[in-house]
């Protein structure tokens, strides 16, 4: 079915088909399949409208394709609630429905992070003001007093907004670092676990403990944990036997390690 502007121009834009008459129809009609088809038929018609709302909010991290999604569901949503005998054109009641779903979008679904409504507003109302202010290119971004002047905001509100200005989108780990050209990225400059600094730790967890043991044990423990020599060898080296040094080290380990954990139930 071909659709034309209603009133010679009375519209303001050629994707706006005269669709009054289908309005009508839909007013008195029951519900049940006939309206549903009916509907859809006057959602056909008005796509091109909504795809040109949908384009207003490209480039914002959003597929158009998405985009063009969720303002269909805004004009199906704006046919189903439209009431012809109120008086006005169905476009100017249709664009504020279908621009409030994109928006809700953006607000609901969009955000790398979690971000309370409130806050979300503040950023909304931070940003206008600070892009009203800055008049060239050149200018550097506006102090904070400034900003809350002109939003009517406190210099707190506008500093949570500005701190929501950099949780609407995440950056991934594997993005390349600007002003480089080898390749480093942000997870170059993220730090790691250093194993030393446990060690070091225990260390220190240990040494009054081995500080109180018998000259003849931590010499034992010293020369197996620290020159890594065998049982065998200590042995030797002692004039003991193995199954001596065996027991010393697990008697002696076994003390240690119920001392440290004193401390720490202590601590």
């Amino acid at each position: 079915m071909a659709y034309v502007r209603a009133g010679n121009g009375k519209h303001p834009h050629d994707d706006a088909p005269d669709t009054s008459a289908q309005f009508r129809r839909l007013a008195g009609m029951p519900e049940g399949a006939g309206k549903t088809a009916l509907q859809q038929e006057v959602v056909r018609a008005w796509m091109p409208m909504a795809a040109r709302l949908a384009r207003r909010f490209k480039n914002r991290g959003e597929a158009l394709e998405d985009l063009e999604q969720v303002a269909h569901l805004g004009l199906v949503k704006a046919v189903g609630r439209y009431d012809p005998e109120r008086g006005h054109a169905f476009e100017s009641f249709a664009v504020p429905t279908i621009v409030g779903e994109l928006k809700r979008h953006f607000r609901d679904h969009m955000w790398g992070v979690h971000v309370p409504r409130r806050v979300q507003d503040l950023r909304n109302r931070v940003r206008s003001a600070s892009m009203a202010l800055v008049t060239s290119a050149d200018d550097r971004f506006p102090p904070t007093a400034d900003i809350a002047e002109a939003a009517g905001l406190t210099e707190d509100e506008v500093r949570t907004g500005l701190g929501a200005l950099e949780s609407y989108a995440t950056l991934s780990l594997d993005a390349n670092l600007t002003d480089t050209e080898d390749g480093y990225s942000l997870a170059d400059t993220v730090g790691s676990a250093e194993p030393g600094f446990d060690q070091a730790v225990d260390r220190e967890a240990v040494r009054p403990h081995l500080s109180r043991l018998p000259e003849r044990e931590r010499e034992i423990l010293y020369l197996r944990f620290f020159r890594d020599m065998t049982q065998r060898r200590i042995a030797d080296h002692l004039g003991i036997s193995q199954m001596h040094v065996s027991r010393l080290i697990s008697r002696t380990c076994e003390r240690v390690y119920e001392g440290v954990e004193v401390d720490r139930t202590a601590a």
